[in-house]
């Protein structure tokens, strides 16, 4: 309830308003998450004016099946068209969820330049998916992004060695070793 407010103020000027659901699959202080749970707060943000509902895996815990069930609990209030994916990798699960969602018809997602971030109330949380991964895993599928993928791999090294951190994308890092060789 304390969002409607700061929703309707957002509609009244014209922003669309957009709910993202942090944990829909596991949370660090509940554990698994009922997909009941996902399809109930959903229907809030809906309720309050979200005209788009973000799905995310913030932990990086889920799987596949998981991830669509979720989404399948999220349809009961939204259409496809208005949700969006957000998948941590910490299971080394985010690309095969992000296929998962995008095999549902979700085609917005999160990504991250060489898989950098983390979750600061998740101990341990990798980064989103690698904007490098996912980019690869779309040009193989036929679908054009616009990205040139040897641009994204440098500018992911360089904001990388930039950082001090490991570039945690597979792609980024196969492609480098290629080119070294």
């Amino acid at each position: 309830e304390r969002f409607a407010p700061v929703a309707a103020a957002a509609k009244a000027q014209g922003i669309k308003v957009r709910g993202v659901i942090s944990c829909t699959v596991g949370c660090p202080y509940e554990g698994e998450i009922d997909p009941n749970q996902v399809a109930y707060v959903t229907k809030r943000l809906v309720e309050i004016g979200a005209e788009q509902i973000g799905i995310a895996d913030t932990i990086g815990v889920g799987t596949p099946i998981k991830v669509k069930k979720a989404l399948a609990a999220a349809l009961e209030y939204i259409d496809i068209a208005h949700i969006s994916g957000h998948f941590h990798d910490t299971y080394g699960q985010a690309l095969s969820n992000t296929l998962a969602a995008l095999e549902m018809g979700v085609n917005e997602f999160d990504t991250s330049v060489a898989g950098l971030g983390g979750c600061p109330y998740a101990k341990g949380a990798t980064g989103n998916v690698a904007t490098e991964d996912v980019v690869y895993m779309l040009h193989g599928m036929g679908i054009e992004t616009g990205i040139d993928l040897d641009k994204l791999v440098l500018a992911g090294e360089r904001i990388s060695e930039f950082l001090g951190r490991r570039n945690d994308s597979n792609v980024a890092r196969a492609l480098i070793n290629r080119r070294s060789a």
